[in-house]
């Protein structure tokens, strides 16, 4: 079974207080769970993969980093089903230090587009006075945007909401798009 994605707005949760590592469960927008995802803790090298289910038997999609702990490091998000690889998220390093950056990439390596934090005072903020106010992200592809990411504030449950924008259709590939907020969850959320 493939990863298909057809709606245009998707939630994914993570619980906080989990001593089990990551989990993580997508929801569409009638909140019916798509996808779940559990990642074990203390790993070097981040393995995401995402299922169909709870019962974790049918895996879709994963999330891997090519290089163990890198400041600037990049994720192939890979379709597990044929084992294509979708494209790729690279965290700006120095740049996300200010303001959260990271590049999207196509399945050969190209530079198509920007995922982004909102907003450079507000980043600031976050960074050097409170971690409580939630994070928006946009992600334009070819100079067009695709796609926005808004984090709703709870301190038990961190929640990203994902809208793709009528100009990511067959331009951005949701799958991308997912994992993304995904990273947003995972790597981003160490540094608050």
């Amino acid at each position: 079974m493939a990863l298909h994605m057809e709606g245009a707005n998707y939630t994914v949760r993570k619980k906080v207080l989990s001593l089990l590592g990551h989990v993580f469960h997508v929801y569409d927008a009638n909140g019916g769970l798509v996808f779940y995802t559990r990642q074990k803790a203390f790993r070097l090298k981040e393995d995401i993969r995402l299922y169909t289910g709870e019962d974790m038997q049918t895996e879709v999609m994963r999330i891997q980093a090519r290089q163990i702990i890198d400041f600037s490091a990049a994720y192939d998000v890979v379709d597990s089903v044929t084992g294509d690889i979708v494209g790729a998220l690279k965290r700006k390093g120095f740049k996300s230090m200010i303001k959260d950056e990271w590049t999207i990439m196509a399945p050969d390596g190209r530079d198509i587009g920007l995922l982004q934090e909102d907003n450079m005072l507000l980043a600031l903020l976050r960074r050097f006075v409170t971690d409580l106010i939630p994070q928006g992200f946009s992600a334009d592809v070819d100079g067009q945007p695709v796609c926005e990411y808004r984090q709703n504030f709870n301190p038990f449950v961190k929640k990203i909401a994902i809208n793709f924008l009528p100009a990511a259709e067959g331009r951005f590939d949701r799958r991308l798009g997912l994992a993304a907020a995904i990273l947003l969850c995972v790597i981003e959320g160490r540094q608050g």
